[in-house]
């Protein structure tokens, strides 16, 4: 299963990055580059995030970024 947590480690190039409470955009963790990223390494997993239809306040925190990708896989699974 992925981890979230450690992906955005990965691609944030910081280990706060998956820690809970972190304004992942306030703090510049989760810029522009690493937002392309971060939906490209999630693509290769088979979860498709549209940029244009996510809400930009989601990406804030880990828990959100988890929230998109299970809606994502939840929206996969339907027929």
């Amino acid at each position: 299963m992925l981890d979230i947590r450690e992906l955005l480690r990965e691609v944030c190039a910081d280990p706060s990055a998956g820690d809970d409470g972190v304004d992942l955009i306030e703090s510049g963790l989760l810029d522009s580059l690493a937002v392309i990223e971060l939906f490209a390494r999630l693509e290769e997993e088979g979860i498709e995030l549209i940029p244009t239809r996510v809400d930009r306040e989601k990406l804030r925190t880990v828990r959100g970024i988890e929230a998109l990708v299970d809606e994502a896989r939840r929206n996969r699974q339907k027929p």
